[in-house]
Parts: C-alpha cells; sequence; structure tokens
C-alpha cells in the first residue's frame, strides 16, 4: 500500500477501523491493477485487430477502453475517498493484478476477444470475492455496493465480447465457420 511522505494528515473518522480501512485499500488496489492492466490490453487488441468484423470489433474494443479508464479513476477516487493511496506505478500494477500479460503476442480476433472474456471472468470472479469480503470481513456496505457496480459493467462487457465468439469462429483468413453444430 502506497504511503504519503512529509504530509500533515487527519484521522479518517467514517465508520471503520484503521484494520477495515486498510483491508478494503487493499482489495481496491487489487483491482484497480486489474482493471488498468486489462485497460492497456483492450486497447492493445482494439490497435491490432484484423479480419472481416474489423470495424465492428475495433469499435467495441475503444468504447469500452474508454469505460474501463473512467473506471480506474472511479477506483484509485474510492481508495483516496476511504484514506488510502492507490497503486500508481507500472511495477505497483505488475505486482496486484491477477489477469496474465501476454507480452509480444498478437492473436487473430477470435483469440483477442476470447482473452478479453477470460480477464473480465477473472476481474468479475474477484469482484464477487471482494464484495463479500467488503460486507462479510470488513463491514464496508458502501465499497460492497461500488464493487457490485463495477462488476455489472464487467458482465456487460464480458456479454458483448463473447457474442462476437460465440456460434461463429472468426478465422484469421477472413472466413467464419460454424461451431455447436449450427449453419454459419
Amino acid at each position: 500500500m502506497a504511503t504519503a511522505t512529509n504530509r500533515r494528515t487527519r484521522a479518517v473518522n467514517i465508520g471503520l477501523t484503521d484494520e477495515q480501512r486498510n483491508g478494503v485499500i487493499e482489495l481496491l488496489n487489487h483491482d484497480l491493477a486489474d482493471t488498468y492492466l486489462l485497460v492497456i490490453k483492450t486497447k492493445k487488441h482494439h490497435w491490432d485487430v484484423v479480419g472481416p468484423q474489423f470495424h465492428s470489433i475495433h469499435q467495441i474494443l475503444d468504447e469500452q477502453y474508454a469505460a474501463l479508464s473512467e473506471n480506474t479513476d472511479k477506483i484509485a477516487e474510492r481508495v483516496r475517498a476511504i484514506g488510502g493511496y492507490p497503486v500508481g506505478t507500472a511495477k505497483g500494477f505488475l505486482a496486484y493484478a491477477s489477469i496474465p500479460e501476454h507480452p509480444g503476442d498478437i492473436p487473430d480476433a477470435f483469440g483477442m476477444l476470447d482473452r478479453l472474456v477470460d480477464d473480465h471472468e477473472q476481474i468479475i470472479r474477484n469482484l464477487r470475492q471482494h464484495i463479500d469480503r467488503c460486507s462479510d470481513d470488513f463491514h464496508d456496505e458502501g465499497t460492497a455496493d461500488f464493487l457490485t457496480g463495477l462488476m455489472e459493467e464487467h458482465e456487460e462487457m464480458a456479454w458483448m465480447l463473447r457474442s462476437f465468439i460465440e456460434g461463429v469462429e472468426i478465422k484469421p483468413t477472413g472466413g467464419v465457420s460454424a461451431i455447436n453444430n449450427e449453419p454459419a
């Protein structure tokens, strides 16, 4: 957890103990790191996508990038609102993140979307655990509610991406083929 130096501080008195606040701040920093890494991955795939659905995928990834970028700010501000300091370095993000990087690997459009769905689903699973911990362990219903909203956004983003890849596989050659025994 980051700390400020040479600053005058005032005790935070919001109905949570320091131990509860610090536990929540730790969870939020993990969520911030995962979201920030997903911002980077989403933008990278936005730049690299090719194929017959280029425009559609390029556009949805740009929209998701914007929403995820906004969420990083909201998470960092939540950390500050409860008296903490958000992680804010590449080294810190990598230390806290639970989603993998794939440096130097540029999959086809299907692979890009599949990886992003995996990342969103990992974040959703983490958020479910963090919501429970905020409520049960730290008695911070405000942060639990905040994380519930983020989880719902990730669920929708994953659904949007999944909709591109369910039923029809995007081939790197530009063609499509039916999967799940359904005609194309």
